[in-house]
């Protein structure tokens, strides 16, 4: 039983490492805090945002071994939902800034001149997708 143990243990960890070293490589690799302090112009908070990258890691991995259920408002978590959408959304631009997915697209498939509404076209479908999703699973 112990052994066992020790092979979960190591598991648990590795598997921690291995997550952990792909989030750092993702966010080191678009960018993120570098794009996200050059658009806000607060060069001299570098060590809050390092700070508060960590802190929200090391918290949000605390809660999910503790398995926490949080009572909260419905106006607080429509307010977390918000940052959260709003989060998803910087990595996901990050993401296709950093591979030029949006002009190699519009370029393949001609649609130079039309860029603006294939842009919208996305954007609509990302908002419709989310409202689908969140009606059909959480409201209904």
């Amino acid at each position: 039983m112990l052994l066992h143990n020790i092979f979960i243990l190591f598991l648990g960890l590795a598997w921690g490492f291995a997550v952990g070293s792909g989030f750092v490589a993702f966010i080191t690799v678009l960018d993120i805090i570098p794009r996200l302090i050059q658009l806000t112009k607060t060069a001299s908070k570098i060590h809050s945002y390092e700070y508060a990258v960590i802190c929200g890691v090391l918290a949000f991995t605390w809660f999910d071994l503790r398995d926490w259920n949080l009572t909260v408002p419905s106006l607080f978590m429509v307010l977390v939902g918000l940052l959260m959408g709003i989060f998803i959304g910087m990595l996901a631009a990050a993401l296709t800034e950093v591979l030029n997915v949006i002009p190699i697209l519009a370029k393949r498939l001609h649609m130079q001149n039309y860029l603006l509404y294939l842009l919208m076209a996305m954007a609509f479908g990302k908002i419709v997708g989310s409202l689908f999703q969140w009606l059909w699973f959480y409201v209904w």
